[in-house]
């Protein structure tokens, strides 16, 4: 059994809420790179090197990638064999929020109650997912979610006699409704199967996969190779302008579900989808 204190929980997730609003990940840049050398529009491979750009004065000059800090998601996986001491773990990542949105002058963007409207002040509370895995480590991720894109995710309940063919039409339905709405080029996080809420899960999960990575199922590769294609082949392009790079990856994520179910959650993230992983 290892111990834990709940303030090491608490200064990491500070520190990554300001590393996450002010620097792009490495697995974003190297996409983002490539994008920039494949963009077949002048105009697009113009606006794809104005974003570049506007990602290095904000990283010289501790400014934020943009001026929606977004809404904190702090994904948890706590090995069985941790034990975690100081207090309350909610509060322990609430608090890191709070520290982080405050001391980081990030925008706080938070309201407490979803029709008063009242600003928290301080961001929180944030979104927490905790899962209990195996071993002595806790895995942390922070995904601050800003809602231009967020307020583009989609989820459809399916029949399965949909199939695949009905998975990859919910998929290009939702990124032609964002349109430009989404900041593209954008991560485009998928979740197939589940429960309503478990599907919009994986898929909010899959936007903090390294970009470009794929999954090691078959046919899921194979999806996610073709819906990156396809919508890429739609020409909304860098910012909406038109262009052949509407997206910099599709990552898809899988469970078992119900006989009489097709779940399929797509949620869309903006050219940065930041995140970042630590490991404590």
């Amino acid at each position: 059994m290892r111990t834990v204190q709940v303030s090491e929980i608490t200064e990491n997730i500070k520190e990554m809420c300001i590393e996450a609003n002010h620097y792009l990940s490495k697995d974003m840049e190297a996409v983002m790179e490539r994008a920039a050398e494949t963009e077949e529009a002048p105009l697009g491979k113009q606006i794809l090197g104005q974003l570049r750009e506007n990602l290095d004065i904000a990283a010289r000059d501790m400014i934020p990638i943009c001026q929606d800090t977004g809404m904190a998601v702090v994904f948890l996986e706590i090995g069985q064999d941790v034990h975690l001491e100081g207090g309350p773990l909610e509060d322990a990542v609430n608090e890191g929020v709070r520290q982080g949105y405050t001391q980081g002058y990030l925008r706080k963007s938070v309201v407490g109650d979803p029709i008063l409207r009242e600003n928290t002040r301080d961001n929180t509370p944030a979104v927490i997912h905790t899962r209990i895995v195996a071993g002595d480590k806790v895995r942390i991720k922070v995904a601050p979610k800003g809602f231009g894109s967020e307020n583009m995710s989609r989820v459809f309940m399916l029949k399965p006699a949909d199939g695949l063919e009905g998975v990859k039409h919910a998929i290009l339905t939702a990124v032609k409704d964002a349109g430009p709405n989404a900041c593209p080029p954008m991560v485009v996080g998928v979740g197939v199967g589940g429960t309503f809420e478990k599907c919009a899960l994986m898929a909010k999960e899959a936007l903090t996969r390294e970009a470009g990575s794929r999954s090691s199922i078959p046919w899921v590769r194979e999806l996610e190779e073709e819906m990156l294609e396809k919508i890429n082949g739609l020409g909304i392009g860098p910012g909406g302008l038109g262009g052949s790079t509407t997206a910099f990856a599709v990552n898809v994520n899988t469970y078992p579900t119900h006989i009489a179910g097709l779940p399929v959650a797509v949620n869309i993230c903006c050219h940065v989808n930041r995140h970042v992983v630590r490991e404590v």
